[in-house]
């Protein structure tokens, strides 16, 4: 595997994400923001927050699979989440678990949870940028 996951000694060790990844792949990957949208562009779970994260997650492993890689080459994920509070934090842990599921991987990486006022279009409430190492 290109991308090992750890939590250093002399941080915090959060069970929800790690705090480093170290890679040794040999290409770095930039994938864009993946967000609540099908193959076919449609809408996945209007109004949901889990819904809409498990459908970004399950593109990001899409998008992976697609130049041979999967979403354990994930070395960072930066998630944005419309009008964020921590009550949401339960909703965001669900979707990732349900996505984890259908991928089959463990979803724990280095993350950047950040709050922001609107996404690109009214009904997102989510959206998933990542970047990999894929061997």
């Amino acid at each position: 595997m290109a991308v090992e996951l750890v939590n250093p000694d002399g941080l915090p060790k959060p069970e929800m994400y790690r705090q480093m990844s170290i890679a040794t792949g040999s290409r770095l990957v930039f994938l864009a923001g993946q967000v609540a949208r099908d193959a076919e562009g449609n809408p996945v779970g209007a109004g949901d927050l889990a819904a809409q994260v498990e459908q970004a997650y399950v593109n990001i492993g899409t998008a992976l699979a697609g130049i041979g890689g999967s979403f354990d080459d994930v070395a960072k994920l930066t998630v944005y989440v419309v009008d964020w509070s921590p009550d949401k934090l339960p909703l965001l842990g669900e979707g990732v678990a349900r996505a984890a599921a259908r991928l089959g991987v463990d979803p724990v990486k280095p993350i950047t949870l950040l709050g922001v006022a609107a996404l690109g279009e009214p009904d997102l409430l989510v959206e998933v940028e990542a970047t990999a190492v894929v061997d």
